[in-house]
């Protein structure tokens, strides 16, 4: 009877779209941790901005961590924690907003005042949006084109990507949307979205039983779910090579995004095999992969070339991939740093004075050929075992903190596991060869792919012209380093040359238009 009861009460809040809320709790138990890590995911990113307020939850998120309580302000927060050397921060993402607190486990009550009012009674008040919103506006407006070509061109490749869906806008936001919100958006974001329906609970450390118990009764006091989570948007699938190039005036080279949908994540177990072909190909911040060997360390093009198989936060600035920011929709992409143009070129050596165009192209060929030498080819069993045993070691890197070993296991959640870290070693420790170079088969390809270029305006019209005529893009090298390298090498640069790009549209982009506002195809 009990149990016929209990499906019709199931059954009937199905029909009536209530929700059984159970909260979500991932503990990691330190003993002999003196720091405490509280860490509070919400199922509410960037996805969610409405249309034509791009940009809503960042700023959102922020003004609540960046902001007071119902009993202190922003100041009085920060002098109330400094003796604890405490310390709180947000993170946001397509699809979760991240809230990390840490503190010494002697100042935990004191501290989770701050949690609490933070979370709970947010104020909210004028100055701080203000504050938020203005240093929002001035990134998504000037910083993001004129601090990192890197990043603008990465950011650039989203937007094509996931053009026309709730992907494509950075989280910052664009111009037009940040410049739309308003306080009383910000409030009743707050309440449709970050409510104790779409949140998980983290905590690591040496914490007691009545500490967590208390922590999970006051975030079950949050409101109930206002609005349904919007599905993630997924990625456009190109139609041959679709290039866009930034035409940005006194750019000192070309930095150069590139990539297509990519249809597993770490919840598939293909995921391992992709982990070992993409760091053979170019893990991130590594000299061994081929793409930084063939473009960097042979022939000094750039800093630094790298491949990816899932969003890879900060890469500028982070050596390990950071948790927290786990996606649905995925892709992999290529990273190559900016190369010179041709201007540059010129004013380095006499000898490169009648050159047209600067390295972007070739080095594009170069990428290009490397990831179909490994498709048609495969990896050899001396490199899938070399690669796979410095994967095994090096994932391990991962969770060398506390914070961070408890970020992933929250994202292992999200993605359905229960620790991807340990079981993607299992993974790697079964793989073989031959499903590694299935996967690559499967999975990779480079007919057709997004491409974002961010370049000098001089560069833009030469690199359009060369790409869509199919021309043959000789590697120009000074006379210092071309006497320096191997006929191999000179060889393999006459047939990088001629190699054909499936090019189907190219077109130039005004620096000032970039990330006005969402638009489709």
């Amino acid at each position: 009877m009990n149990r016929i009861f209990f499906s019709l009460l199931f059954l009937a809040c199905t029909i009536f779209g209530l929700s059984l809320h159970a909260q979500q709790v991932v503990e990691l138990k330190q003993p002999s941790s003196n720091k405490i890590i509280i860490k509070l995911m919400f199922r509410a990113g960037s996805i969610c901005d409405p249309e034509g307020k791009e940009g809503l939850t960042d700023v959102t998120a922020n003004t609540i961590t960046r902001g007071g309580t119902a009993s202190k302000t922003s100041r009085q927060i920060q002098e109330f924690i400094y003796p604890m050397a405490a310390s709180f921060n947000t993170s946001v993402d397509k699809e979760v907003t991240m809230f990390t607190f840490a503190v010494h486990k002697d100042f935990l009550d004191s501290f989770y005042t701050v949690i609490k009012g933070l979370i709970l009674t947010p104020s909210f008040t004028e100055s701080d949006f203000n504050r938020v919103k203005t240093n929002q506006q001035v990134y998504v407006d000037q910083v993001i084109r004129a601090s990192s070509d890197e990043d603008y061109s990465k950011f650039a490749l989203e937007d094509l990507l996931f053009r026309g869906t709730n992907y494509q806008h950075m989280v910052a936001g664009t111009s037009a949307g940040v410049a739309s919100i308003t306080l009383d958006d910000v409030k009743q974001h707050y309440k449709n979205y970050f409510t104790k329906d779409n949140l998980m609970i983290g905590i690591a450390g040496n914490y007691s039983p009545a500490f967590l118990a208390k922590l999970k009764a006051d975030m079950a006091k949050l409101p109930s779910l206002q609005k349904q989570l919007p599905q993630p948007g997924k990625a456009n699938n190109p139609d041959g090579l679709q290039v866009e190039i930034i035409s940005k005036p006194q750019a000192l080279g070309s930095a150069i995004f590139t990539g297509f949908p990519l249809p597993i994540t770490r919840s598939n177990n293909d995921f391992a095999a992709l982990m070992v072909a993409n760091s053979f190909l170019g893990e991130h911040r590594k000299s061994y992969g081929k793409l930084y060997e063939k473009i960097r360390t042979t022939r000094s093009m750039n800093y630094g070339d790298y491949s990816y198989i899932e969003w890879y936060e900060a890469g500028g600035s982070n050596m390990l991939p950071p948790p927290g920011v786990p996606r649905h929709s995925n892709y992999f992409s290529i990273w190559i740093r900016p190369v010179q143009i041709a201007e540059g070129l010129k004013q380095q050596y006499s000898e490169l004075k009648d050159i047209q165009t600067g390295h972007a192209v070739f080095a594009l060929k170069l990428a290009l050929r490397e990831i179909d030498n490994l498709v048609k080819n495969g990896m050899r069993k001396e490199d899938f075992e070399a690669t796979r045993t410095f994967l095994r070691s090096y994932n391990k890197l991962y969770v060398q903190t506390p914070e961070r070993q408890l970020g992933f296991l929250m994202d292992s959640r999200f993605y359905g596991r229960t620790d991807y870290i340990k079981e993607m070693d299992a993974l790697l420790a079964k793989l073989t060869l031959a499903d590694v170079n299935n996967a690559i088969k499967k999975y990779w390809q480079t007919k057709n792919m997004f491409i974002s270029i961010v370049t000098d305006d001089s560069e833009a019209p030469t690199i359009k012209k060369a790409l869509e005529e199919g021309a043959v893009t000789p590697m120009s090298y000074s006379n210092l380093v071309k006497e320096g390298l191997p006929e191999e090498v000179l060889k393999e640069d006459e047939e990088i040359a001629k190699y054909p790009l499936n090019v189907k549209s190219v077109k130039i982009i005004d620096n000032n238009e970039t990330f006005k506002e969402a638009k489709a195809f």
